[in-house]
């Protein structure tokens, strides 16, 4: 059967973004070769063009694949540590923890923000902060958070996460440095609790 051509060009992003996460992640987005990279995935430069514009396209896409891949695997987390305060706690302290992962690392943490500027301004860090807001609204409608704004709240948790996690990658020792950030991280986002913290971890 044959196929579309938007299921064709839906297989050569495909194709292209699974190359250049690996290439990305072995050398680097400045030192990764196109020609390479292409040949890799069986096509032209022409395709990569027609479907990411230029280098610094594919690479953002590849980072929106795995920021986005990061928000899922730290909401499973939240989700196997309960609900609502052990939730959001888990989420944060599981993305923290993906900084040890060496393909987060090298294109998330600290390629990304080099590239392509500011994290908070990526769509797929803009999706994770919009889940976040909705969990802290949540938590200030059950008396649980301090009234704060929440978009602010959830700025500061979001951003306290990701600057913990880019330390992390961009440390000599990330290891040491994991239980570290984790658990400032917690101590920081306690701040906003109105209430004790045993009072929740229901």
């Amino acid at each position: 059967m044959k196929r579309t051509r938007s299921e064709s060009m839906a297989e050569n992003r495909s194709k292209l973004i699974a190359a250049a996460r690996k290439a990305f992640a072995d050398k680097g987005v400045a030192d990764a070769s196109m020609d390479a990279l292409t040949a890799e995935a069986g096509l032209t430069r022409g395709a990569l063009y027609h479907n990411f514009g230029d280098k610094r396209g594919l690479f953002a896409a590849v980072v929106n694949q795995i920021d986005s891949e990061m928000a899922e695997r730290a909401k499973a987390r939240g989700a196997a540590a309960g609900k609502g305060w052990n939730a959001l706690l888990a989420e944060g302290a599981a993305y923290i923890e993906m900084a040890l992962d060496p393909e987060v690392q090298r294109i998330v943490l600290l390629d990304g923000p080099a590239v392509l500027g500011d994290p908070s301004q990526w769509p797929s860090q803009n999706s994770c902060l919009q889940v976040t807001r909705q969990a802290v609204e949540d938590l200030m409608s059950e008396g649980i958070l301090k009234p704060v704004d929440p978009e602010a709240a959830a700025r500061l948790i979001s951003g306290a996460a990701l600057n913990a996690a880019m330390w992390i990658a961009a440390s000599a020792e990330p290891e040491s440095v994991l239980p570290k950030a984790q658990e400032a991280f917690r101590v920081l986002v306690e701040g906003l609790l109105a209430k004790p913290v045993q009072a929740c971890q229901t």
